[in-house]
């Protein structure tokens, strides 16, 4: 036989070999721990997980729902100190403070500052990510709270200037509160307060406090500042103008009201728009009212790298580029309806012509410029209780000086400092 072809068939074989040694390595496992929600989301998160899966053949991430915020936490902690941990975790930026303190993740700054994701993230979303002078988290997801309203209820009451300052989302409340069927009580209202203690009635509220000026220190509310007082007074004065009435206890997310058109306006965001537009009901989106400035609260949901090994660490890394690259961002976005958290995402094409088509979401976008962040200090689960028994207390009567003082005992005043 010639020796060129010996040369081949050798050629053939070494290569087959080596090939077949690569394919043998088991790549890492990562699992990814999160809440996300709707379930539909959920299958949208799993189909871009699986294309990044089918790109990197050495690195397989696993993702496991393991339920919501208050569920996940204790897992979190126990899966911490039994030094079983998941390799990343989707939650909210304010367990950035605990997951310091507990030593169970990892700082991202160095990384972030060495390529170009950093410039490349919205501004706004960068309080969120710090904690004691370094980036801790990357953002998943953004959000912000917008005003929803019912157009068909406006034109009925005569309403064509939307209202930009508290005292005209008064005026407008009270113009859309209406008895229809003249029994003397009114079966349509201006708008719908969370009722309740928990997050999400501290979260609807937390705009008008910083609207009203309220600014956070050391990562604390202050409890007896002015803001707050005024953003109190004005939330319990709607109730005593009979323009508004109260969810359900803690249950101030849910929209049947609005559908039903028992209110013509809900304190909600983004995530919502793909169920109403399932319903066939005419709504729009204004931006939250103003005190002394403009402003909004952002949400969403970032991801921690965990304390794991180093090689595992590498790997999540390399799944962050991923979430934050436009690949990942553009498609979330298009298929939830939630903001990207990038620049270039928002410019990308597709996600231009995604918009063209969604013009309530350009509020939500507009606002991401005078969007706040809630504190991530070790503390905040315990000053979210307190704001949140606060503004309960003032929704079912008590007058806001009241309610402050009772609480100002038990609320965190300064941070905890981690050793």
């Amino acid at each position: 036989m010639k020796y060129w072809l010996w040369g081949l068939i050798l050629s053939v074989f070494l290569w087959g070999c080596q090939g077949s040694v690569a394919t043998d390595v088991a790549p890492i496992t990562l699992t990814f721990w999160h809440g996300i929600n709707p379930p539909a989301n959920r299958i949208v998160f799993e189909e871009l997980v699986a294309q990044f899966n089918a790109q990197n053949l050495d690195i397989k991430v696993q993702p496991i729902y393991v339920g919501q915020a208050d569920q996940q936490f204790p897992k979190i902690l126990t899966a911490i100190v039994g030094n079983s941990p998941p390799d990343l975790l989707w939650f909210d930026s304010l367990l950035t403070g605990r997951l310091v303190d507990v030593q169970g993740i990892v700082p991202l700054t160095e990384w972030l500052q060495k390529g170009s994701h950093l410039a490349n993230l919205d501004p706004a979303l960068l309080p969120g990510m710090t904690f004691e002078g370094q980036l801790w988290s990357v953002p998943f997801t953004t959000s912000n709270l917008g005003i929803f309203y019912r157009p068909d209820l406006f034109a009925q009451a005569g309403i064509t200037t939307l209202p930009r300052t508290w005292e005209e989302w008064a005026t407008v409340a009270q113009r859309l509160t209406r008895d229809r069927d003249g029994d003397g009580r009114p079966d349509q209202y201006g708008l719908l307060l969370p009722l309740g203690k928990g997050e999400w009635t501290v979260f609807s509220w937390l705009p008008f406090w910083f609207s009203a000026g309220g600014e956070v220190v050391q990562d604390t509310i202050p409890l007896a500042d002015q803001a707050t007082l005024k953003a109190l007074h004005f939330w319990q004065k709607l109730l005593h103008m009979g323009v508004a009435i109260l969810s359900a206890p803690e249950r101030g997310y849910e929209q049947e009201a609005f559908i039903q058109g028992r209110v013509a306006m809900q304190i909600t965001g983004p995530w919502t728009l793909g169920y109403l537009q399932q319903t066939g009901v005419p709504f729009q989106v204004m931006p939250i009212p103003q005190a002394t400035r403009p402003a909004t609260i952002l949400g969403g949901a970032n991801v921690f790298v965990m304390r794991t090994q180093p090689e595992r660490q590498q790997a999540a890394l390399r799944f962050l580029d991923y979430v934050l690259g436009d690949e990942f961002q553009v498609q979330w976005a298009i298929r939830t309806g939630a903001l990207p958290v990038t620049q270039s995402a928002r410019q990308h094409p597709d996600y231009q012509a995604f918009l063209a088509t969604q013009p309530a979401l350009q509020v939500f976008l507009q606002q991401m410029s005078v969007a706040y962040s809630r504190p991530n200090g070790v503390n905040y689960h315990r000053l979210s209780d307190c704001l949140g028994r606060t503004i309960e207390a003032t929704l079912l009567g008590k007058t806001p000086d009241q309610a402050v003082a009772e609480q100002a005992q038990r609320c965190p005043s300064t941070p905890s400092t981690h050793g």
